[in-house]
């Protein structure tokens, strides 16, 4: 069963596939990191009930370093100025669409939703800056983050020890990591779907709810996130955490897929 999910990912675009092979992926580390220096960070930790969006989803935070980081995926189907974010019904460089992880409705709740990159971005221009100042699919006093300010939690994470693996700070998945709902992995006591009950020592829970390119993917092996940050006219930065993986990879991916949001507070 493994093997036929592993192929049907790679069938529907080689550029969502996440394994060792993406050939547009690296470990995080940023350009520039004086720019993501941490000068006697706040105490980590949970915050519940950290904010709402239009829906009336309530969702808990969480404190990393010097950012605040929803703690689980957004849910929501309406931008914060009451406008609908209709289901997807096909891939679009320019309708704002959201599709259900695996195709289940049923999953909402605990992933979130899967949105395409005009769906995040609702009409906003892509943004390198730390922070980014794109509101765009948050909801009001929240943001989508930049490519800069995921490099920014890789960076405090991996300068942290007890968010590392086996000392190395790459090995950072298993920090970020929900604690169960991964396909198992055997290979590598610091892959994500090792041992899953000594995931998630961040706080951020990040749900396996895979995504959608042409066709649902990855479900149960992949989380993706959105970052602001165009690479291309075609694609975006963004972040994987894999079931057989320690790390998080930055890579770009087609902004006609859909994949998971996490949002940052302003």
């Amino acid at each position: 069963m493994k093997k036929i999910m592993l192929l049907l990912c790679a069938a529907a675009m080689l550029a969502v596939a996440c394994n060792k092979e993406d050939d547009n992926s690296s470990p995080d580390n940023p350009v520039n990191p004086s720019d993501t220096t941490q000068v006697d960070p706040p105490t980590d930790g949970m915050i519940p009930n950290a904010l709402s969006d239009i829906d009336g989803n309530s969702y808990d935070a969480v404190r990393i370093g010097n950012q605040i980081w929803m703690a689980s995926n957004l849910r929501t189907t309406r931008y914060a100025n009451g406008d609908a974010i209709p289901e997807g019904q096909t891939t679009s460089y320019t309708e704002p669409y959201r599709y259900t992880p695996d195709g289940n409705e049923s999953d909402v709740a605990e992933y979130g939703y899967l949105y395409n990159w005009t769906a995040v971005m609702h009409g906003e221009a892509s943004s390198t800056a730390n922070p980014s100042g794109v509101q765009g699919v948050c909801p009001d006093g929240w943001h989508v983050p930049s490519d800069a300010e995921w490099s920014q939690l890789s960076v405090y994470l991996g300068s942290h020890g007890r968010y590392v693996c086996s000392g190395y700070g790459e090995n950072i998945a298993k920090a970020l990591a929900t604690d169960h709902g991964w396909e198992v992995s055997t290979d590598d006591e610091c892959a994500v779907g090792y041992d899953q009950s000594s995931n998630n020592t961040s706080g951020f829970s990040a749900f396996p709810a895979g995504c959608v390119v042409g066709s649902y993917c990855a479900y149960g092996y992949c989380a993706y996130f959105w970052s602001t940050t165009a690479y291309n006219d075609h694609t975006a930065y963004t972040r994987t955490l894999g079931h057989d993986r320690a790390d998080v990879y930055r890579s770009y991916k087609v902004k006609h897929g859909y994949f998971s949001v996490r949002c940052l507070r302003n």
